[in-house]
């Protein structure tokens, strides 16, 4: 912690000395580089208010991002914003998604990491005003964008449900009026080739288009190496276990993407304007997933239910263990060693009638019976490599997401001073993953999925002001429906339990919200607003376990009518098995959930009030307070049965207060900007690990507080100096009894989360990012650029897994840029983590399969990119 303080203490430091030492220059001529404009910095318009306003201008935290900065900094995606925006963390991929398309936001302490349907996201998603549902997808490529908004802070008013933590807004570029080609094309490391290209058509003087592309490619970072050990040749092919699909790749961690998006605009100067807008995206990129773990030897139970006495590791039959230790066993055991621990059915033949192309023969004493032929690993930490760039994995490596979304925007200015505006969009996506988790030879766990997913959405806005521009409003109608599907395949332990999982849900939400600004002299202002959300979710769960374990477990007729009178728990009569069980379906013996539809409903008042002083028009002060909330939902993903109740979760919520000051000063060579906030945070929606099963619970309460701070300063003609520092202390104050049992403190986990940090939340963020540039004899000019960021350390998860714990992380960018005389052209080279900083960006803990995963974050890389308009 003291390491932690002072990095922060010493960036703030720096930050306060780099403002002091730029006071001397209001003098200075103009300054016309990137950042800065007139003879000084440039101002960046965006519309977090639902219109047109100077960022300096809007009272509320926000980091802003033009196009040419998001490019010079070498920020291509979503997820790469997270190094240069305070309080933020956003990674590319949820543990186990497989996916880099995927997104766990978090701002201030809320968001979510995870990528199930029903689970909703924290922090919101808009790409030109749409919202994205899902978290799949959210991580957008950030190609031909006008600029990027970071809103911090719940922003439930304007934006809606789910904007708890925070919002990130996408505003693509509209059409010019004359023709243009710009574009790049980038090689680097790993053989990565980029190409990007946007191309302004005018149609007619009223009707414009652009059309505008991208396409990488870029190897794994991760290899894949073979284990050097005869028997791994006798472990069972990943093929026969039950998968969404197949596919290996003997790297790990790469690019394969196209992007396409088109935009028509249609505007006379007269009263209506149109905008149609479609995107179309084809990732098929991956993670790198990394074992960093194992947990055979820890004593517990099976996925919550009970103990299974005697191991190859406890031959006093004491404890039990879970399934990785009953992998060790079955196979190190005799058959009279087997027997007597009553664990016949448990390490026999696995599969039911419901997956018959799966049933697979027994492995039961095959290390002991004789014959080294067929001899098989064991599972343990023989499989851990310190290089976070190999694996030994052999199983799936591949995800293909397939997403496009359409949009229609009219714009009609019923007066000079009130205006209607509507934003009509549909969304579809189709994904499919699948991942090799245990990164062995074996198949100890092995996840897929596929999900499909449906939304339109409709919002109405009038916009309008009055009393000569002192009152301004917005008023509007918001309505939201999506439907989909996420099925589940996961293999524990080879085959010794077999999770199917289709599942299908279903969300309608309406919503009204207004804003008023009301400024009535030039020294105070005032804002109102709410927003009253009604919302409906259905949910319809499939899940099976397509093994019969807890049948086989109790002694119970499985659903091949076979009978177990010796299992370590016998159950009697047998013929009362399922119900005993409290398997509800009977037509479905190995389903968990009860057949038929379950449903939930919510409603919401989220307000906004607040004041603003101007001291003068270039300072404005701020106070806000707000409420934010999370819709709630079911959890998808357990494998043991739920008799007659689908176990669900209720809605989160966050109330924030906040002051903060915009400024700029020196003639516009200096901007200021700085925030505090505090927010209670009830009924936190939390991931945590319940024997195999990633459940979600309403974990507590917390409290979170911290500041912020952001400046641009021009000290120099040609210099711009952009800096950064949050702080914020997130910890629970109250944790449910429920989820306080999961687990205490232990050899892998901190356990006790009260009083603990919230995850993906560091104390400290810090980033200082100077520019330069030099002009040169011919006309043309170099571009230096330096990026420093700085992040304390943090937990990964929920339960504080040290193998997930990410250390303290100090990453830096550097570029040259050459500008040709005439603007045709430019020339970069840049290398992004110099450092070759590694950590991991996220990860889950499953014990029960005997695996701690993870993903850690690129290692150092160069790039050139040549980048031209005409």
């Amino acid at each position: 912690m003291h390491k932690q303080m002072s990095y922060g203490l010493l960036a703030s430091t720096v930050m306060a000395g780099t403002l002091l030492a730029a006071a001397p220059v209001q003098a200075q001529e103009s300054n016309t580089s990137e950042g800065t404009s007139g003879g000084g910095i440039a101002e960046i318009v965006v519309t977090a208010q639902k219109r047109a306003e100077n960022v300096q201008d809007v009272p509320i935290a926000i980091s802003a991002f033009t196009a040419s900065a998001l490019q010079e900094r070498a920020v291509g995606s979503i997820s790469q914003l997270s190094a240069i925006a305070p309080n933020v963390n956003l990674d590319a991929g949820a543990p186990f998604s497989g996916s880099p398309s995927v997104l766990a936001a978090y701002i201030r302490g809320i968001g979510s990491d995870d990528f199930a349907f029903n689970i909703d996201p924290g922090v919101g998603i808009y790409l030109d005003g749409v919202y994205l549902a899902r978290t799949v997808g959210a991580n957008q490529d950030l190609m031909d964008v006008e600029r990027v908004e970071v809103l911090k802070g719940p922003q439930g008013t304007l934006f809606g449900r789910n904007t708890i933590g925070g919002a990130i807004s996408i505003v693509t570029r509209d059409p010019g009026k004359e023709f243009r080609v710009i574009g790049d094309l980038t090689t680097g490391r790993y053989n990565l080739l980029q190409a990007r290209g946007s191309v302004d058509v005018p149609i007619t003087e009223s009707l414009g288009s652009v059309i505008s592309f991208g396409i990488k490619s870029r190897d794994g970072f991760l290899k894949r190496v073979a284990y050097p050990d005869q028997r791994a040749h006798n472990a069972t092919p990943y093929t026969a276990f039950s998968s969404p699909g197949f596919g290996n790749d003997s790297r790990e961690g790469k690019s394969d993407n196209w992007n396409l998006r088109g935009k028509l605009k249609w505007d006379d100067g007269g009263p209506l304007r149109l905008t149609v807008s479609g995107d179309y995206t084809r990732d098929n990129g991956t993670t790198a997933n990394k074992l960093l773990a194992t947990t055979e030897n820890v004593p517990g139970n099976f996925a919550g239910t009970s103990n299974l006495p005697g191991t190859s590791f406890d031959p006093t039959g004491t404890t039990g263990f879970l399934f990785a230790g009953l992998y060790n066993f079955c196979i190190g055991s005799t058959g009279a060693e087997i027997a007597a621990r009553n664990a016949q059915a448990l390490c026999g033949v696995t599969g039911t009638q419901y997956n018959p192309q799966f049933q697979l023969p027994s492995y039961a004493s095959v290390n002991v019976d004789g014959n080294p032929a067929n001899d098989r690993l064991p599972w343990d930490g023989r499989y851990l490599i310190d290089n976070p760039d190999r694996s030994y994995a052999t199983g799936n490596s591949y995800s293909r997401l397939k997403a496009w979304g359409l949009s229609g925007v009219i714009d009609y200015d019923l007066s000079d001073d009130v205006a209607i505006k509507s934003i009509t969009a549909y969304r579809k996506l189709a994904w499919n993953a699948a991942l090799d988790i245990d990164g062995s030879p074996l198949n100890i766990l092995q996840l897929g999925f596929t999900m499909n997913q449906w939304q339109f959405s409709q919002e109405l806005q009038l916009l309008g002001n009055a009393l000569d521009n002192k009152l301004n409003y917005v008023l509007g109608a918001y309505y939201f429906k999506e439907a989909g599907d996420l099925h589940d395949y996961v293999t524990f332990g080879e085959g010794l339990a077999q999770v199917d999982g289709p599942n299908d849900l279903k969300t309608e939400n309406y919503a009204i919200f207004g804003q008023v600004d009301f400024r009535p002299s030039d020294l105070i202002g005032f804002t109102v607003g709410g927003r009253y959300t009604r919302e409906k979710k259905w949910f319809t769960g499939g899940q099976q376990e397509l093994n019969g374990f807890n049948y086989k477990l109790f002694g119970c007729g499985d659903a091949n009518g076979n009978v177990y009178p010796n299992a370590p728990f016998p159950l009697a009569p047998v013929v009362g098995c399922q119900t005993g069980l409290e398997y509800p379906n009977p037509a479905n013996p190995v389903q968990v959930y009860r057949p038929g539809e379950n449903r939930k409903k919510f409603s919401n008042f989220a307000p906004k009030l607040g004041v603003q002083i101007h001291p003068n028009q270039d300072v404005m002060l701020y106070g806000s307070w707000s409420k934010g909330y999370k819709t709630g939902g079911w959890t998808t993903r357990l494998t043991n049965p739920q008799g007659d109740v689908a176990p669900d979760f209720n809605e989160e919520k966050a109330t924030t207060w906040e002051v903060g000051v915009k400024s700029t000063w020196l003639d516009r060579r200096l901007q200021l900007n700085a925030a505090a906030f505090t927010t209670g945070y009830r009924d936190i929606q939390l991931n945590v690990q319940v024997g195999t099963s990633p459940t979600i619970a309403n974990a507590g309460d917390a409290r979170i507080k911290g500041f912020e701070l952001e400046a641009v300063v021009a000290p120099a003609d040609g210099l711009t100096i952009n800096a950064s520092v949050g702080y914020i202390d997130a910890k629970y104050t109250d944790v449910s009894a429920a989820v306080a049992a999961v687990g205490g403190a232990n050899a892998i986990q901190a356990g006790t989360m009260a009083g603990a940090a919230l995850p993906k939340t560091p104390n400290w963020k810090t980033n200082i990012s100077p520019r330069f540039e030099a002009p040169l004899g011919n006309g043309g000019a170099l571009v230096f650029l330096a990026d420093w960021s700085h992040a304390s350390s943090v937990w990964n998860d929920a339960q504080r897994t040290y193998a997930l714990k990410r250390a303290s992380t100090d990453i830096i960018n550097a570029s040259v840029m050459y500008q040709e005389p005439s603007g045709h052209w430019t020339l970069t080279l840049g290398g992004t983590n110099l450092t070759d900083d590694r950590y991991v960006t996220s990860g889950g803990p499953n014990v029960a399969a005997g695996a701690i995963f993870g993903t850690y974050s690129r290692p150092r890389e160069w790039y050139a990119r040549f980048g031209f308009k005409f």
